[in-house]
């Protein structure tokens, strides 16, 4: 930690993309980490799911950097945010924004955050410490979640207790990979 800097290192897994379980992680450069995962999605799919769960695990003021080795990610939740939401959703190509409610709640996360956010690239795979952590924990949870009995069910990309109240959802927009 650089003074009252947060940094957390992101990183996503997906066995089979897509369509395979996928697993989620984040480092705090200063103490705790966190994983989970889903039975299905895509590896942008857990990326955004990486970077969105390390911002509600980091509320407050403190200043916070997301490292990442996904240029998709990172960009999805600085550079493009801005345009597709002033966009209403669209892409500069008029398509509409994919997983679109992962987006939406990374958005949320950041415009009710009171300490700014910044996102850095980091090169994967080449040694980075805590990016390999995050690496490793986010393929142990898609291989936890791959082992488990029972029946693959798409699952909704955000928990409900996450959806906003009256929110009407396509059910397609629910089944869009990227």
């Amino acid at each position: 930690m650089v003074g009252n800097m947060i940094i957390v290192s992101t990183d996503g897994s997906c066995l089979r993309n897509p369509g395979g379980a996928i697993g989620w992680a984040w480092v705090n450069h200063e103490g705790p980490s966190a994983s989970g995962g889903e039975r299905s999605g895509t590896n942008q799919i857990a990326e955004l799911r990486a970077v969105l769960e390390a911002l509600r695990a980091h509320p407050g003021a403190e200043p916070m950097i997301i490292e990442s080795d996904s240029q998709y990610a990172i960009k999805c939740a600085s550079e493009w945010l801005p345009g597709w939401k002033r966009k209403g959703w669209k892409t500069s190509t008029g398509s509409p924004v994919k997983n679109i409610e992962l987006v939406r709640a990374i958005d949320r996360e950041l415009v009710e955050r009171t300490g700014p956010v910044r996102f850095r690239w980091v090169r994967g795979h080449v040694g980075n410490h805590f990016n390999e952590v995050a690496d490793t924990l986010a393929g142990e949870a898609a291989r936890e979640i791959a082992a488990r009995p029972g029946p693959i069910e798409i699952p909704d990309p955000l928990p409900r207790s996450v959806a906003r109240a009256g929110t009407a959802r396509s059910q397609d927009a629910e089944l869009t990979l990227f």
